[in-house]
């Protein structure tokens, strides 16, 4: 009698179909592993990028507004720059005139408050020893007055003289046409030497003001 064992050989099938099925099961496990962890290691990085891209929009604006006012505060250091500069330009010319005041200044105010009514400078000549004075007036008692004024002050000495006098018809400093005025020229000695350099001094003002001397 021949037996044949069936059961042995369903079980190798059965076993052979279990192993292939595992097989299968474990590389579709494999791939979506390595899928979730490229997708959860792309979803990191995308993640710390977003972050970084804030920090850097944080740092971005905090350096704007930094900007912002660092650019007033250099615009108030150039404003305080400038202005110190203009003072220094002040106290320089402050400094120039007060070594140059002994006579000039005083001088040219000496002048100034000689003048009467109906005359004025054209001009103002300063020599190391004399004064030289040109201007117009209307009558010669102005210019008679003029020269008695100047000679009030200890820095002027004598004689003034009147070194010329003729009568124009022009119309200088605003008169009416055809008038006739009385252009002169006055030379004064100093009474002492003077510690500045010479001036000169021109002006049209109408009669009677005090000269356009700086």
């Amino acid at each position: 009698m021949i037996r044949i064992n069936l059961l042995g050989v369903e079980r190798q099938k059965t076993q052979k179909s279990a192993s292939f099925i595992d097989a299968s099961q474990r590389t579709t496990f494999a791939c979506c592993l390595i899928f979730g962890m490229t997708a959860l290691g792309i979803g990191v990085w995308y993640w710390s990028l977003g972050r970084e891209a804030t920090r850097l929009d944080i740092e971005i604006a905090t350096a704007q507004r930094e900007a912002t006012r660092l650019k007033v505060v250099l615009a108030e250091v150039k404003r305080a720059e400038d202005r110190r500069s203009q003072l220094q330009q002040r106290v320089a010319v402050i400094e120039e005139l007060r070594r140059g005041q002994s006579v000039p200044v005083q001088l040219l105010d000496h002048v100034s408050r000689s003048m009467p009514d109906m005359l004025w400078l054209t001009a103002l000549d300063q020599k190391s020893d004399a004064v030289s004075i040109e201007g117009r007036t209307t009558t010669l008692i102005s210019l008679a007055d003029f020269v008695g004024n100047l000679d009030t002050n200890k820095l002027v000495a004598k004689p003034i003289d009147i070194m010329n006098s003729q009568v124009e018809t022009s119309s200088p400093g605003g008169t009416a046409p055809g008038t006739e005025l009385i252009k002169f020229s006055v030379k004064a000695p100093l009474a002492q030497k003077p510690a500045a350099a010479p001036a000169t001094a021109a002006g049209g003002a109408a009669p009677g003001a005090a000269p356009a001397a700086r």
